[in-house]
């Protein structure tokens, strides 16, 4: 009986440890599966824009070339294996779930079902490591659609949790090494989605901006590779993945120009580090591996292309680790949020006015995380 009752009691104590959350859900983009899918999928994604198909089918050319289908759907179920595993190790039990914002599984449907098999509260991680609109504010508006009768709470933004960084810091150092002649003479080229200027002008109104994000997880890096090689790379923060009409100003330089004007300099080999990525889906598929690596072969530069986070253990454990530390502030305990750079943890719940999709702009759209904006 003593036994057992130690047990029961340690179980209790471990269970309590992700207390008041029933269920870690990760919330994600979404992509289609084949063919027949991409159409759909980019009518979910462009939906309100009345963008007629025949442009659709254009844009979709990058998904028929990988034969309809997105990396990002098996890299969202590896990273929930990977979660469960980790939540295994650690004697935690706690469901791991996922749901789309564009494609199947919808959020909404995997919601639905949690609820229906008793969840109450459910935590989210959202597959996005920056603020800025479109990745924190449109899933918190896509989350307060989609909540039905549950509480949904949502992990703040990941990008300098240890983690993260650390883990794209190993993934670079892994290319750097594959270059021809060792990583001597190297420049880094950090890679991230780019997005609209007046999208990153709104993402800086409460806080560091998008592009201030990234450009602290580059510093923070490139002094973790400095400690490792001893002496440190030249690098710059480049872009990918503009979209539009081409009149919107976006985020510049794109990667292809980067390269472009690294080889006019003299650069001879280049890391392309993805650091605004978690995995390795269309955008790092194409832009990166296909487009990025030609423009570095046409113009001689040898180039070796890092890895994302992906399923890295230091980047899964410390979303385990920032799932337990949101669970025990929920239940009224002082615990630190740890994080590595220059800037400090963002706040669980944005503050009013964070990430709009244009400075000034109000919507009415409603959200989670930040309701009373």
């Amino acid at each position: 009986m003593l036994n057992y009752a130690v047990q029961a009691d340690t179980v209790n104590v471990v269970l309590n440890e992700v207390y008041p959350y029933d269920a870690l859900l990760i919330c994600s983009f979404g992509g289609p599966n084949k063919t027949d899918d991409v159409v759909p999928f980019l009518k979910n994604v462009t939906r309100g824009k009345n963008i007629p198909d025949d442009r659709l089918e254009e844009v979709g050319q990058h998904y028929y070339g990988f034969g309809g289908k997105s990396p990002i759907n098996e890299q969202n179920l590896a990273l929930a294996a990977a979660l469960r595993a980790e939540f295994e190790r650690r004697s935690i039990a706690l469901p791991v779930i996922w749901g789309n914002r564009n494609w199947h599984p919808y959020t909404v449907d995997t919601l639905r079902s949690a609820a229906a098999f008793g969840a109450r509260r459910v935590l989210t991680l959202v597959t996005s490591a920056y603020a800025s609109y479109s990745g924190s504010r449109q899933y918190r508006e896509h989350l307060a659609a989609a909540q039905e009768n549950l509480h949904i709470d949502i992990l703040r933004p990941f990008f300098n949790s240890p983690g993260f960084v650390r883990s794209n810091a190993d993934a670079i150092i892994e290319a750097l090494e594959q270059l021809p002649g060792g990583p001597a003479g190297a420049h880094i080229v950090y890679v991230t989605h780019s997005i609209p200027v007046t999208m990153q002008k709104a993402s800086a109104v409460t806080g560091p901006g998008y592009r201030e994000q990234h450009e602290d997880v580059r510093a923070t890096v490139d002094g973790l590779l400095a400690d490792r090689f001893g002496h440190r790379f030249d690098s710059s923060l480049a872009f990918c993945s503009r979209s539009g009409d081409g009149v919107v100003p976006w985020l510049e330089p794109d990667v292809n120009d980067r390269i472009e004007e690294l080889a006019a300099a003299g650069t001879k080999k280049i890391v392309i580090a993805p650091i605004g990525f978690v995995s390795d889906h269309m955008e790092v598929a194409f832009d990166l591996d296909i487009e990025a690596m030609q423009t570095a072969s046409r113009l001689g530069v040898a180039a070796a292309r890092a890895g994302t986070v992906g399923v890295r253990q230091p980047f899964i454990a410390g979303i385990a680790d920032m799932v337990m530390e949101r669970a025990a502030r929920e239940r009224g305990e002082e615990v630190s949020a740890p994080t590595l750079g220059a800037l400090g943890a963002f706040p669980d719940v944005a503050p009013p006015g964070s990430c709009r999709m244009r400075f000034g702009e109000v919507t009415g759209i409603p959200v989670l995380a930040g309701e009373q904006d």
